[in-house]
């Protein structure tokens, strides 16, 4: 009796252990698989990154950009910032040096047209003007009225004081030579060059050039009719020249003789 109520209770057991044995192994393969796949996802991020090959995107066709698109996408907001920080500022620097750019031109511009006034100043005109400012300064300490003119002629620079006074003639134009003289020297002193410039006070060599301009007229008719030279009185250079210039005028020959003050002009066919 027990042997037979042993067996079924080990029968049973037996049936209750199949199934338990059954279910063990079931549960065991289906356990020890996840738990092996499941070791890389619970790995932590980074790992899974660092131990991966460097070139593993690049050889996959994926660019290395692409398998990190956090880093890309952190750093490129940033970039395109000091970029455009880096470019205003070099934009403003670019419009700062165009400014002096255009300065500097605009300023050439007007220093080249103050060049080209001054050469085309006339160094004749030039020395008038610088005579005249002597004379009008000498006018002013002697107390004297005129008023001053400059013009030129014949190659020179002429000024005239209109004045009624003869005071500035002296004798024999005399004291006039001597203010032409000073005003070449302040000419001179100027612009470093000598100077030709013919002074006249109050028509005196207007005059002047009017009795010889008749003298020279004489000489030269009294020339064609005897064939003689003529000898003329002592003049100045100024006179000498005026005289020189009616005898070629006329076809005939003329120079100068002798040494100052008594130095003139021998008119010959």
């Amino acid at each position: 009796m027990s042997e037979e109520s042993a067996e079924p209770v080990a029968a049973g057991q037996v049936d209750q252990l199949d199934p338990q044995e059954k279910s063990e192994e079931s549960v065991a393969p289906e356990t020890s698989e996840p738990v092996a796949d499941a070791v890389p996802t619970e790995a932590p991020a980074d790992a899974v990154t660092t131990e991966a090959p460097a070139g593993a995107g690049a050889e996959n066709g994926v660019p290395e950009s692409a398998a990190e698109p956090g880093e890309d996408a952190e750093s490129t907001p940033g970039a395109t910032g000091t970029d455009a920080v880096g470019t205003a500022a070099a934009s403003a620097d670019a419009i700062e040096d165009k400014d002096v750019e255009d300065k500097d031109v605009e300023d050439k511009d007007v220093e080249t047209e103050d060049e080209d006034d001054e050469e085309e100043i006339d160094p004749l005109d030039e020395e008038g003007d610088i005579a005249a400012d002597y004379l009008e300064e000498l006018l002013d300490i002697a107390d004297l009225d005129g008023d001053i003119d400059t013009y030129v002629e014949a190659g020179r620079a002429h000024v005239s004081i209109v004045t009624d006074s003869q005071v500035l003639v002296g004798a024999d134009g005399k004291v006039l030579e001597a203010l032409q003289e000073l005003a070449r020297l302040a000419v001179m002193t100027e612009t470093g060059h000598r100077s030709r410039l013919m002074l006249d006070v109050a028509g005196f060599r207007d005059a002047r050039r009017k009795e010889l301009l008749i003298l020279a007229t004489e000489a030269i008719a009294s020339v064609k009719e005897t064939g003689e030279p003529a000898h003329l009185a002592p003049m100045n250079p100024f006179e000498r020249k005026i005289i020189h210039d009616a005898v070629a005028a006329a076809g005939l020959t003329s120079e100068s003789e002798g040494v100052e003050p008594k130095r003139h002009v021998v008119v010959s066919a």
